[in-house]
């Protein structure tokens, strides 16, 4: 057991508010584990989940859209979560179905406040688009400014410290050797958000194969660049989603 998450917000919690943010974070300090906090939409809202994060609790879904978002209207960042961050909160990028906005991305990162980390949250309701796999959403962060090494790091690394795992995400002698092996793709990408907003790039990673266990396997569709579908879904139940991925369906 690495840590305690708790879904909370109108989707994942229904009316019951703030009450399974105060649960799960009351278990959290019994076993002695960092807490991830999920936040939808409202209620609750952003502000009565952030001031209980302590210092190396983490928030998923940190760069969604209205409602529940990090910045107001004009793009400047709200004051809570620039304490989060000088308080040691984590945040993570889950980018999933809805969890992602390029204008909330743009204004974070212009104000310094780059994710630590970066996940896909893939499911089947967005790996068809707009996530699709980690890779996407890493090139995502590259097309949007931040440096290669962060967005490295914000994969490897820095999820591995937010676990107390830091023998994995690194090469260092003695740790586990995975190694994945990628690729900076030039060309003319075009990547999706959310929102359904578009972001046009000269650059994407791509996957040449992985190593685990000492034993190579090779990406045999290394040079897949499928990144634009976007299908609206949340009026599909999950049993449509799953019928349309698999290609069985019985009426």
């Amino acid at each position: 057991m690495v840590g305690v998450k708790v879904r909370s917000g109108k989707h994942a919690g229904g009316t019951s508010g703030i009450a399974p943010v105060d649960l799960a974070l009351e278990a959290a300090d019994q076993a002695g584990l960092p807490l991830m906090a999920h936040i939808d939409e409202p209620p609750p809202g952003r502000s009565e989940v952030l001031p209980r994060l302590r210092r190396g609790d983490i928030l998923t879904h940190c760069f969604r859209p209205f409602p529940n978002a990090p910045v107001f209207a004009s793009g400047a960042v709200r004051p809570d979560m620039q304490l989060a961050r000088e308080r040691g909160v984590i945040f993570d990028i889950g980018h999933g179905m809805g969890s992602f906005d390029f204008a909330v991305a743009r204004a974070m990162l212009e104000e310094g406040l780059a994710p630590d980390v970066i996940s896909s949250d893939v499911h089947l309701y967005c790996v068809d688009g707009p996530a699709f796999d980690i890779l996407v959403c890493m090139s995502k962060l590259l097309a949007l400014g931040m440096p290669l090494v962060e967005v490295l790091r914000a994969a490897t690394q820095a999820p591995a410290r937010a676990i107390a795992r830091p023998d994995l995400g690194t090469l260092a002698v003695g740790t586990v050797g995975d190694v994945a092996v990628l690729r900076q793709r030039p060309g003319r990408f075009t990547f999706v958000d959310a929102v359904g907003a578009s972001l046009v790039a000269d650059q994407r990673l791509v996957s040449d194969g992985i190593v685990i266990g000492g034993t190579w396997w090779p990406n045999e569709a290394a040079d897949h660049n499928e990144t634009e579908r976007f299908v609206a879904q949340a009026s599909h139940t999950h049993v449509e989603v799953a019928a349309r991925h698999f290609g069985h369906r019985h009426d």
